[in-house]
């Protein structure tokens, strides 16, 4: 597995990215892996959407996760998700251009899962991953639900968002998406960041693109 970091022009600056990629079989298909909250020292670096990114190369799937503007290199000022959509929009360009004509896979975890979750039917994405949506912290009311499968996954004792808020939501939305339940998992999934990983990848093998 390799990870390179390199930066990427964006409407506020340069974006702060990482490319996580694995050797071997490749699939047609490129995501793009969205951080949580940027106030609250969020960043590419944190454990969740690390774990997500490498997963998600480990199945052949090329994964740029980035910082948002303000966070580390990455150049601006937190935009309460506006300009972190812009900054999203400009990654996924990037992704294009290097991988043309790939289908993509769009995840986030808390606050990132809002900003992709925002961003995927208007991008097109072919697959949505999103981990403790924060649906009693930020609106979701102007989110459409993209036509792709979608994957939550949400842990019942998440101490930041509720988790009875997400699971009602996502019991209200039609198609609904898959959601994966996981017993007593707080927000920052410590000590289970293994299982997220195994989960992840038993619910989205059926999903896989062909291979190059």
């Amino acid at each position: 597995m390799s990870s390179d970091k390199f930066l990427i022009p964006g409407a506020a600056g340069s974006i702060e990215a990482t490319l996580d990629q694995a050797e071997g079989d490749e699939r047609n298909a490129v995501a793009v892996c969205c951080h949580p909250h940027p106030v609250h020292g969020g960043a590419m670096t944190n454990k969740v959407i690390y774990t997500v990114s490498r997963t998600l190369a480990s199945m052949g799937i090329p994964s740029v996760r980035f910082n948002f503007r303000g966070v580390g290199r990455s150049e601006g000022e937190y935009d309460e998700g506006r300009g972190e959509q812009q900054d999203l929009i400009k990654v996924i360009e990037w992704a294009r251009q290097e991988y043309p004509g790939r289908p993509l896979w769009l995840a986030g975890f808390s606050f990132g899962s809002w900003i992709a979750a925002l961003q995927a039917k208007e991008q097109e994405a072919a697959q949505l991953v999103s981990i403790a949506p924060p649906v009693n912290r930020f609106s979701f009311e102007d989110f459409e639900i993209p036509d792709c499968p979608w994957l939550v996954v949400m842990g019942d004792a998440d101490e930041v968002v509720d988790p009875k808020a997400v699971f009602d939501w996502v019991g209200e939305l039609e198609p609904q998406p898959e959601l994966i339940k996981m017993s007593e998992a707080g927000h920052f999934f410590h000590g289970r960041l293994v299982e997220l990983r195994e989960k992840l990848t038993e619910a989205l093998t059926p999903n896989l693109p062909e291979s190059l």
